[in-house]
């Protein structure tokens, strides 16, 4: 499944590899998208924990379509 993780403030790209290689991009309003394929519900929540770890505010977690399902 792929997901959007949106967060509070601007993360650096570099961030990526701590939230296993999602993508990470600064949105014009001040928060962060972090998006990417989660293997299953373990990994969402072991993202949102390393979220909760570092004292991020969440303001979004939503579940998109990948291209696969699309077709």
């Amino acid at each position: 499944m792929v997901y959007e993780i949106r967060i509070a403030g601007h993360l650096p790209s570099r961030w990526s590899a701590w939230f296993e290689g999602l993508a990470v991009a600064p949105g014009p309003d001040g928060t962060t998208l972090l998006s990417g394929p989660v293997v299953d519900q373990a990994a969402l929540y072991g993202l949102l924990k390393k979220v909760r770890d570092t004292g991020l505010t969440l303001i979004a977690v939503n579940q998109i379509q990948s291209k696969q399902e699309q077709a």
